[in-house]
């Protein structure tokens, strides 16, 4: 604890001239930190803003998902020990419908917690005290690797007769001169979302389970079932081969690629 205390202070001094720093460009990404410290909290923003990023803070769990919800930032700083709901409950939240990246703030420094934290769908991962730096590089790291996966123009995906809205977690297909709405769950759509990003790739069944399945489902094997029940969703409608068996590897879109 007094090592927190002590990086506050240092910190702080370091900050002031950001603190007095220009508002960030509007068209530039928005960030929101979740941290119940307030001396915490300034730094960040302090230091986010000078780097041409935009801020909001909430100072509790559930601030955080109304804003989340309200505002649709393009990252969120999760700060795990909060009151009203932890950092856990919260990014298990956000991700039941959304794919905002989130680095997690934390004091803990155990494995354990380190993964549970990329168990539940975190991007990244800080220990407390930490260089406020570094927090931002790892933000622009974050944020670039978002932007480069996905077009900043679209939130869309398409892959042949397949189309998905990011944005409203619609998964959409042309059949028959028709475009029908596929009617999948959450782990359905993260699976043929993350597929159809990279069409031609070959997904290992960890790399599946790691991003695109919830809490609770811990076995490999898991991936299995939900690639089959996608699959007969999508032969009921004629289209076959979605998606294709790697053998050895795992999945990949396979269809019209």
């Amino acid at each position: 604890m007094e090592g927190v205390i002590q990086f506050n202070n240092l910190a702080l001094e370091q900050s002031v001239s950001s603190l007095n720093s220009p508002v960030s460009p509007t068209n530039s990404a928005l960030v929101l930190i979740a941290e119940d410290e307030t001396e915490i909290a300034d730094i960040l923003i302090a230091y986010l803003q000078r780097s041409g990023l935009r801020t909001q803070h909430a100072a509790d769990g559930q601030q955080a998902l109304a804003m989340h919800q309200a505002h649709k930032p393009d990252l969120l700083l999760l700060d795990v020990q909060m009151p009203h709901m932890d950092g856990w409950n919260v990014l298990n939240e956000i991700r039941s419908h959304s794919d905002t990246p989130v680095i997690m703030l934390t004091a803990l420094d155990q494995d354990i917690d380190k993964l549970m934290g990329l168990r539940l769908g975190a991007d990244d991962y800080v220990v407390k005290p930490f260089n406020p730096a570094e927090v931002v590089a790892r933000v622009q790291a974050v944020l670039r690797r978002v932007q480069s996966s996905t077009p900043a123009t679209t939130k869309m995906l398409r892959v042949g007769k397949f189309q998905i809205d990011l944005d409203n977690h619609e998964a959409r297909i042309y059949c028959n001169e028709q475009q029908l709405t596929l009617d999948l769950t959450l782990t359905e759509f993260k699976l043929l979302a993350c597929l159809m990003r990279s069409p031609k790739r070959a997904f290992s069944r960890e790399e599946l389970l790691v991003n695109c399945l919830p809490e609770g489902d811990s076995q490999e094997r898991t991936v299995d079932s939900h690639i089959s029940k996608l699959r007969k969703k999508l032969e009921a409608l004629d289209i076959h081969g979605v998606p294709a068996s790697v053998w050895g590897v795992g999945y990949r879109f396979g269809g019209e690629t």
